[in-house]
């Protein structure tokens, strides 16, 4: 079989002239039947590929106006412009009337577009079975495995919003309008059914040839079953994912920008993208604005790591710095610690003096970069509203006066993850000892000391290394919202608190650093957004479900 990472992004963009909602059995001189399509090994591969693409479609919808780290203390978009990316974000965070049933499914809901992606691999799955006879046992079976591991991961995309929902399988005479849902419970027990046939299924990686392989399926069930409640099948999917060969980068930033195939030891499910064909548009809208500047260009900055994201750091030698002087609103020309922070802070935030692509970073007022007003300044063209910018997942080799896409790869899941939800999944069924043998390893790759903790004391520490090692990769949000943590007050969950940032001006060869909200109001999360809210198209058509009683 090809390499799906090689081909994954010309699938996308060819749209192939191929479907499978249902065609004739005979032969049509214009478009491939499903019969045909499925007969052959060569055609149905393409079929599977095609799916491949919802893998990062999932991913890249997880908020319609954003990355869903705005909606936390990590992340906030600087410009005041009401539309997404801009002031949608900050107006979703404030919670109150705002959040009608209607509001929150446009910029969170995704019922509708998964249940089409879930039915289009339903169909897939159904013909695979009702014609694939002729493609031999192994290519079979291995094309049914990928199809449900993409199964669980459209459905485990519905549950965490959802909770309850409705279950369909490839049997497409069970399709009907009116269909009462699911208990929550069924819908964790069809995700783990499918996940546990791909495991048991797919080749390893190195036989996988760069498809889906069993370690993508084991380490999924980490995270699924980490949000169904499942310990020990964490637990278990954990320990098979460890005796795969699997281990942490010795480099932090490496881990999250080398595929496997270039030596990452780490990347278990990645995205690669081929600019020959078309890439991301991520380095475009948070590179730091001076990467426009410099072209004469204006561009980029459009969200940019708060300082209580800043702070959530340690010194390199473990412990947190006194932030005390730079919380002064009247400014300090004290420098902040930025040097002297661990290495993950270092690979994951750009600040003032900060080295990036050949020069020193400038989020100052009059800077390269710049830094402009919250709620002031409408258009920040680049510039921070925070005094930082993302480094994380921003490709530094990228050159905007040639090319605007990216190829930065997308790695969906990685090795340090599924040693946190083993972290915590043994904390659920105290079992210490594993724990913290799994938080030591995190902290050890970076250099932090770590002594063995119990009870509230290692819960705090699986907390704080979920959020550090794994910041801005999608999981914070949806991390508060599983806990029930996010509807509590700050620092513990996302009630009652205002994002800050540094202003900062350049005074002769010094810096005055100012603290600033870079919120209008507090923000609000209400118990209700622990479960989003059904669509009217489905309350609508479908007779057979009511809203939930939140959204009454």
């Amino acid at each position: 079989m090809k390499n799906i990472i090689k081909i994954l992004s010309f699938v996308i963009a060819s749209s192939l002239l191929i479907s499978c909602n249902g065609y004739l059995d005979t032969d049509p001189t214009d478009r491939v039947s499903d019969k045909m399509l499925w007969s052959n090994e060569a055609t149905a591969e393409y079929a599977v590929n095609n799916l491949y693409s919802y893998l990062a479609s999932v991913n890249g919808s997880q908020f319609l106006a954003g990355m869903t780290e705005s909606l936390t203390d990590e992340f906030k978009y600087g410009s005041y412009n009401y539309n997404s990316l801009c002031y949608i974000p900050s107006e979703f965070a404030y919670g109150g009337s705002t959040l009608t049933s209607n509001y929150v499914d446009v910029y969170m809901g995704v019922w509708e577009s998964r249940y089409t992606q879930i039915r289009r691999t339903n169909e897939n799955i159904h013909n695979l079975k009702k014609y694939g006879d002729g493609l031999g046992d192994n290519a079979k079976t291995q094309f049914e495995a990928e199809m449900r591991f993409i199964r669980a991961w459209l459905y485990f995309d519905l549950v965490k919003r959802y909770k309850e929902v409705i279950i369909y399988d490839e049997d497409l005479s069970k399709i009907s309008k009116d269909k009462a849902l699911d208990t929550e419970e069924k819908a964790w027990d069809f995700i783990q059914s499918d996940l546990e046939y791909a495991a048991s299924k797919l080749p390893t990686q190195a036989d996988a040839n760069g498809r889906l392989d069993k370690g993508a399926a084991y380490a999924f069930m980490t995270r699924a079953m980490l949000y169904a409640g499942r310990w020990q099948a964490v637990v278990d999917a954990a320990n098979k994912v460890m005796g795969l060969g699997y281990k942490l980068n010795d480099s932090y930033a490496d881990s999250f920008k080398i595929t496997a195939d270039k030596g990452n030891p780490e990347a278990i499910l990645e995205y690669e993208y081929n600019l020959t064909v078309g890439g991301h548009d991520f380095d475009s809208y948070y590179t730091p604005g001076g990467d426009f500047t410099v072209i004469d260009k204006i561009g980029g900055g459009y969200g940019t790591p708060t300082q209580e994201m800043v702070e959530s750091y340690e010194l390199a030698g473990g412990g947190f710095p006194d932030w005390s002087p730079w919380h002064n609103t009247d400014g300090t020309m004290q420098t902040p610690p930025y040097a002297n922070l661990e290495p993950r802070f270092q690979a994951t935030v750009l600040y003032n003096g900060a080295s990036w692509k050949g020069r020193k970073i400038e989020p100052y007022v009059g800077g390269t970069d710049g830094w402009c007003q919250w709620n002031v300044d409408k258009e920040p063209k680049g510039r921070t509203t925070t005094g930082y910018y993302l480094r994380k997942l921003v490709d530094e080799n990228h050159d905007l006066s040639k090319q605007s896409s990216s190829s930065q790869p997308l790695i969906l899941i990685r090795y340090a993850e599924v040693l946190l939800n083993k972290a915590e999944a043994c904390y659920r069924r105290n079992n210490a000892t594993d724990a913290n043998v799994a938080i030591k390893a995190i902290r050890s790759r970076v250099g932090l000391p770590y002594s063995d903790k119990n009870g509230d004391a290692l819960w705090t520490a699986i907390r704080q290394e979920r959020k550090v090692e794994l910041a801005y990769e999608g999981l914070w949000y949806w991390d508060l919202r599983r806990w029930g943590d996010a509807s509590k007050a700050y620092p513990i969950g996302l009630n009652a608190y205002q994002a800050h940032g540094l202003k900062i001006e350049k005074i002769g060869s010094d810096y005055l650093y100012t603290y600033v909200s870079v919120d209008d109001k507090d923000r609000n999360f209400p118990e209700k957004l622990y479960r989003l809210p059904l669509p009217s198209s489905e309350l609508t058509t479908n007779s057979m479900v009511n809203q939930y009683p939140e959204w009454q």
